[in-house]
């Protein structure tokens, strides 16, 4: 999946990286690899806090202009804009700004190209597998939960973690 939200980053990074000079050329590569880390690494906190619904939601909505207020997006976003400033030596306002104009597109395809069936690139299945760190993920039932039926896949696991915090 890493390899595949890599070759999608450097796709759309031309303004926000590649032609950025806020970011020396001889770093756009590890640049473009770390975004792409970031964006997988975001998604797995989200699915280990107990957020999996979120991340289905996200998949599940084909992206659009509301992709950028998405909080799972915006997380990312954040978590993007504070690695380039703190690897790449990019001021803060800078960072947001790239992170800001890179991320809603780059996720946008990702939803796209997932919910496509003539792009094998990005399945769900795989994606919510790889994010939750669980092969055996019952998919199925966690989108018919998502989109209004089903099961509850994660056997009481997401309300017992939103117990935890005081959700009930």
């Amino acid at each position: 999946m890493l390899d595949q939200l890599i070759k999608l980053v450097e796709q759309n990074a031309g303004a926000a990286i590649i032609k950025n000079p806020a970011i020396p050329d001889q770093h756009n590569e590890a640049a473009i690899k770390d975004v792409a880390s970031q964006i997988v690494n975001g998604l797995k906190s989200h699915a280990t806090s107990g957020n999996l619904q979120q991340i289905v939601t996200l998949f599940k909505s084909g992206g659009g202009n509301a992709i950028a207020n998405n909080p799972v997006v915006s997380s990312i976003i954040t978590s993007v804009a504070g690695n380039l400033a703190s690897k790449f030596g990019v001021s803060p306002q800078a960072a947001q700004s790239m992170a800001s104009s890179l991320l809603p597109t780059v996720m946008n395809q990702l939803v796209s190209n997932t919910n496509n069936p003539a792009d094998s690139s990005f399945d769900l299945g795989g994606i919510l597998k790889t994010v939750s760190g669980n092969s055996s993920l019952d998919v199925g039932s966690l989108i018919g939960q998502v989109t209004g039926g089903g099961s509850n896949p994660l056997g009481g696991l997401g309300g017992m973690i939103g117990g935890l915090f005081g959700k009930k």
